[in-house]
C-alpha cells in the first residue's frame, strides 16, 4: 500500500490491478479530492498520458456493461470511478502467461466509498449497477479503436462471475460476445 499525492493505492489479487482510495480534504464549503495523478499512476505501471476521458450514465439497477477490453496496439490502462450511485466492478485478467489468467477481482465502487480501480492493459472490465442512476467516469491511456475492441460474455461459466443482482439489461453488443473457447490463450501484449 502506498500513499502519494492524495491517493492511496492498494494492490489486489491480480498483479497490476490497484484499488485507489481518494483522500478528501474538506471544510464548510465542501471538499476537494484528486482523481488522477500522473506521478502516482506511473508508479503503478501507467506510463502513458491520458488519451481519453469518458462518462457513462446507467439508469436501471441491475444493468451490466462489459466485459470490454482493447487489443494491442490499443491495449489500454483505465482508471474507473463511480461518481453517483454504486456498482459491482469486475476486472478479468486476460494477459497471456499471467499467473492469474482468467481470474477476476470484483469490488464495489460508489460515490460514498471514494474508491477507483486501475485496470492494466490486457484485462477486461465491466460492472453491474447496484443502484439506479449511476454515473461512471473513466480515464484511458489509449483512444478508442473499434477495430481493436473485444469483449467477454458476462454469463460465461468459465469466468465464474457471480453478479450480486439479477442481470436486467445488457447491450446487444455485450450479449453477442462469444463464450471463451478451450484454446483461448489470452491477450499477448
Amino acid at each position: 500500500m502506498g500513499t502519494q499525492n492524495g491517493l492511496i493505492s492498494k494492490p489486489t489479487a491480480i498483479a497490476g490491478v490497484y484499488l485507489i482510495e481518494r483522500l478528501q480534504r474538506g471544510d464548510d464549503r465542501g471538499f476537494f479530492e484528486r482523481i488522477y495523478c500522473a506521478e502516482t499512476m506511473q508508479g503503478l505501471g501507467w506510463n502513458d498520458p491520458i488519451a481519453q476521458l469518458n462518462h457513462s450514465f446507467t439508469a436501471q439497477k441491475g444493468t451490466v456493461r462489459g466485459l470490454h477490453y482493447q487489443l494491442p496496439p490499443y491495449a489500454e490502462s483505465k482508471l474507473v470511478t463511480c461518481f453517483r450511485g454504486a456498482v459491482w466492478d469486475v476486472i478479468v485478467d486476460l494477459r497471456h502467461g499471467s499467473p492469474s489468467f482468467l481470474q477476476h477481482v470484483a469490488i464495489e465502487l460508489s460515490a460514498q466509498n471514494q474508491q477507483s480501480l486501475l485496470v492494466p492493459p490486457g484485462c477486461a472490465h465491466g460492472f453491474q449497477t447496484l443502484t439506479e442512476n449511476v454515473d461512471m467516469f473513466y480515464c484511458h491511456s489509449r483512444t478508442y479503436a473499434p477495430q481493436f475492441e473485444a469483449g467477454l460474455n458476462v454469463l460465461d461459466v468459465r469466468l465464474q462471475l457471480q453478479w450480486p443482482l439479477p442481470v436486467t439489461q445488457r447491450s446487444e453488443r455485450d450479449v453477442a460476445f462469444a463464450f471463451l473457447t478451450e484454446d483461448f490463450e489470452g491477450v499477448k501484449l
